[in-house]
């Protein structure tokens, strides 16, 4: 068992932001795939992503006027719902952001390829010293992205990632490195390694790789108290 250190105050409550950001992103997804689900009862098809939540509204306020009165409340008070809902997450994210820009470990973690202030911010609240751990593997170990070791007949193998530990660090950690991922073709060193690898595995396996290489960056920045210096190539 790996203890971190005590966290004061003001990390504990940037902390409940993320929680709380967090719970109302998952509370979001509901709501638009509940509006899908209804819309789609009365034929109206709403595309994923953000761009298709809009041309569904857009729709439904085109075809209200054949929709049953019932329907039509019911609709729209999923859709006030998400509006309260969306604009929560933006008031939260601008003062984790606020935080962040205030904070010097949480700064130099934005700096590594696929850490966005969410993910610094997050890090940096949730391990205020990074040296209790020996390694950056044990860090990423920690995070839940190191693979399962398995033994049979005398034979070890290596399955698929723990998942153990902080799991909003860890889907943070992966889809930042799935961002980076859609960039793998440019030069700068983490997306050049990520694209050698996109070669040979599939895009999710090369996701979660890169983000346990990301979590053992963030760990040599914590505990070094450098700045990240992007690799040469």
């Amino acid at each position: 068992m790996r203890f971190v250190a005590v966290k004061t105050t003001d990390q504990q409550a940037v902390l409940m932001l993320h929680k709380v950001r967090d719970l109302l992103v998952r509370q979001r997804t509901m709501l638009i795939n509940a509006l899908r689900g209804h819309l789609a009862e009365f034929g109206i098809a709403a595309a994923r992503g953000p761009g298709g939540v809009t041309a569904a509204i857009t729709a439904l306020h085109e075809a209200q006027d054949s929709l049953p009165e019932l329907a039509r409340i019911a609709l729209h008070g999923l859709i006030d719902q998400l509006r309260i809902v969306r604009d929560e997450i933006v008031t939260l994210e601008k003062r984790i952001v606020t935080w962040h820009r205030a904070n010097d470990a949480s700064r130099r973690l934005a700096m590594i390829p696929g850490v966005g202030p969410i993910t610094a911010s997050a890090i940096g609240a949730a391990v205020p010293d990074a040296t209790l751990f020996r390694s950056g593997r044990q860090f990423a170990a920690w995070l839940g992205l190191t693979p399962r070791a398995h033994s049979s007949g005398g034979k070890e193998r290596l399955a698929g990632i723990s998942k153990q530990g902080d799991g909003y660090i860890r889907r943070l950690l992966v889809n930042g490195a799935t961002a980076v991922i859609r960039l793998a073709r440019q030069s700068i060193a983490s997306k050049a390694w990520a694209a050698k690898l996109l070669k040979r595995k599939p895009a999710r396996l090369v996701s979660v790789a890169l983000a346990n290489k990301t979590a053992r960056t963030a760990w040599a920045v914590l505990a070094r108290n450098q700045s990240y210096v992007a690799p040469t190539m």
